[in-house]
């Protein structure tokens, strides 16, 4: 772990057993709970990086590993690792991460946020309509080929993030999306960031990394959470 990484390693329990998960919290030591969930590399240092800048923002956020240690830099092997993934159980997994940050005397309020990107994008959401403590989703390009989303018990509030030419989630489909939420009555507010890639928001890929874009897609996260969550 990076010497100048604010957070720290913990574990809580779920219906399938402990979850290893890295916690960073704010300097003020108290701030609105959020949930971050993992790419299908796994938990990597990135998906780190970005619980210490939810810190700094002022949230204590909370990305639990639903890999059970196994993480890769290899798309194949992620590809894999995310379609073995067993989906019942991550779900599990993700209430059980709420329980643990609503259990921590520094999150504020009885309600949490939840940001996901690619696969976690597409996890979170569906977490979301089995968990009305989720009140406010972040979905960064939300995919997963075994995860559908039933909107009809969703009651947090959503926004999306997606990207111009993304070669998994096309056009259609987020318009879809967005459309079925509306339908079942979710506020949601969907933004598709012109001329960028899947994955955009990941500096730790340079190759479709959008320095621009992923700031404003942040900005914009950042300033919905606290909108949200108080």
């Amino acid at each position: 772990m990076s010497q100048s990484r604010a957070g720290r390693e913990i574990e809580f329990e779920s219906d399938g057993g402990p979850v290893a998960a890295y916690l960073a919290e704010p300097a003020s030591g108290h701030g609105p709970g959020v949930v971050v969930v993992q790419e299908w590399w796994g938990l990597v240092d990135q998906i780190r990086d970005v619980c210490d800048r939810l810190a700094r923002a002022g949230f204590v956020a909370l990305a639990p590993d639903l890999y059970r240690g196994e993480r890769t830099r290899d798309p194949d092997v992620a590809g894999r690792l995310m379609m073995d993934l067993e989906i019942p159980r991550a779900m599990g997994d993700l209430r059980a991460a709420v329980d643990a940050l609503l259990r921590l005397s520094s999150v504020e309020g009885a309600t949490v946020g939840c940001i996901g990107f690619c696969m976690g994008g597409q996890l979170a959401l569906a977490a979301a309509c089995d968990d009305e403590r989720l009140a406010a989703v972040v979905d960064c390009y939300g995919i997963h080929p075994n995860v559908e989303i039933d909107a009809s018990g969703l009651r947090a509030a959503v926004f999306g993030v997606f990207a111009e030419n993304d070669e998994f989630i096309p056009n259609e489909r987020v318009r879809g999306l967005e459309s079925k939420l509306r339908a079942a009555g979710v506020r949601v507010n969907f933004k598709s960031f012109v001329g960028v890639q899947h994955a955009f928001m990941n500096e730790a890929r340079p190759e479709v990394h959008d320095a621009a874009s992923a700031a404003e897609a942040w900005n914009d996260a950042v300033s919905f959470l606290h909108a949200e969550l108080g």
